[in-house]
């Protein structure tokens, strides 16, 4: 087995909620020492986000924090400043997620960092990026995803579009993020020096559209909500079984071919499987409604399980729109080793969601919990050069904070 490709990197994690310390959980998978940072008292406000467990942590910061070494450092105090400027000038990467400007106030901005550490990868996260007219602006995932024209697509026609209910900002920047570091880190080799990174939550997620831009732009076509399929790409979309929903995807010409035979030869009407007008896509398009008067009562009549035994048989793509409960039993996710297990000293077993990195040579599964607030300020300032007697008093002054 090979060293995990990070190892060796310093990365401190200065960052709050989700894209940050998102960010911070895969560098550490890929090998990087990640110090996680947060103030004293109430520490990173994650903390106390969803599935609160006790005053120290919850299920959200448990998952987005393992395998950080935690630190906790008031930076009023003189010695604090000079504790985190250390802890800078000894880093490769420094990762923050607050508004453009706000560090610059603690020496936390790239600008002073850089001129101590020349070779610091100084990435930034926000919603609207360093430059702008809307970079003086606080924003978290949802406003991007409104901004962005995503949002606008999704839901039934008429109706005010629902919430995702997953962070896709934040975790679509997050990991573009992980990509630049990277990036950047290599670069670093040919020109021995760092640089900023300026990532924004609204322009990755425009950068995410694969089709909408370009049917406005191309054909002047504004994207509508579409409900439970896509008028573009017939047939492909979201059925109601008996027992469930399940999702169909017969939109290429081979496979829509196989499905209408198979809908004809059980209890479907009769031409449906040879009717030319549904062989090419734009004709499936053209005649979408008819299409789906007929497939929709074929799966209502049957159950979810029914229908997927049938398409299977004809490899046409399907699959059970699934329960998180389900999610976690499924065979090929146990498989995949995406739910990772961890023993933690007060809450025993947690079982987690895993990063989907597979090196053939390597294995990037953190075991490793979240700190507890300030769980390794002594270690930490030993190894920045701090003396036993400035650890104790920085610790005893609350300069360095513990709970």
């Amino acid at each position: 087995m090979q060293a995990r490709p990070l190892e060796g990197i310093r990365v401190v994690d200065y960052s709050h909620f989700l894209a940050g310390p998102y960010v911070g959980r895969c560098l550490a998978a890929l090998g990087a020492e990640v110090i996680k940072v947060e103030r004293p008292g109430s520490g990173d406000a994650g903390r106390q986000h969803a599935t609160v467990l006790d005053d120290q942590q919850s299920g959200y910061f448990l998952q987005l924090n393992m395998g950080k070494r935690g630190v906790s450092v008031n930076m009023k105090d003189p010695r604090g400043k000079d504790f985190m400027q250390r802890l800078c000038d000894s880093a490769d990467v420094f990762v923050e997620n607050y508004r453009p400007g706000a560090l610059d106030k603690l020496g936390l901005g790239y600008a002073e960092l850089s001129a101590r550490n020349p070779k610091l990868v100084y990435c930034s996260i926000s919603a609207y990026g360093h430059t702008g007219p809307d970079a003086h602006r606080a924003g978290f995932g949802l406003i991007a995803e409104a901004k962005s024209g995503i949002m606008q697509m999704i839901g039934k026609p008429g109706e005010p579009p629902p919430l995702m209910r997953i962070s896709l900002g934040d975790m679509y920047t997050g990991i573009h993020a992980v990509a630049a570091i990277n990036a950047a880190l290599l670069g670093r080799v040919k020109s021995g020096r760092g640089q900023h990174i300026d990532m924004a939550l609204y322009d990755t997620l425009v950068s995410m559209h694969e089709y909408a831009v370009q049917c406005y732009t191309m054909q002047g076509v504004l994207p509508e909500q579409t409900g439970h399929d896509m008028p573009t790409s017939t047939l492909y979309g979201v059925f109601r079984a008996a027992d469930g929903d399940l999702v169909i995807a017969a939109q290429v010409d081979d496979a829509w071919k196989r499905f209408a035979a198979l809908v004809e030869a059980h209890e479907g009407p009769a031409g449906f499987g040879t009717d030319t007008r549904f062989h090419t896509l734009a004709g499936r398009n053209v005649h979408r409604l008819e299409i789906l008067s007929v497939v929709q009562p074929w799966v209502a009549g049957r159950r979810v399980a029914q229908v997927l035994e049938l398409l299977d048989g004809i490899d046409v793509p399907c699959a059970k729109v699934q329960r998180i409960d389900e999610v976690l039993a499924d065979p090929q996710i146990v498989a995949r080793g995406m739910v990772v297990e961890q023993h933690h000293p007060r809450y025993g077993t947690l079982r987690l969601p895993n990063l989907p990195f597979r090196f053939s040579d390597c294995d990037t599964t953190i075991r490793e919990v979240a700190p507890d607030l300030g769980q390794h300020n002594a270690e930490v300032a030993q190894s920045l050069g701090f003396d036993p007697a400035e650890i104790d008093a920085m610790q005893t002054d609350g300069v360095l904070f513990s709970k």
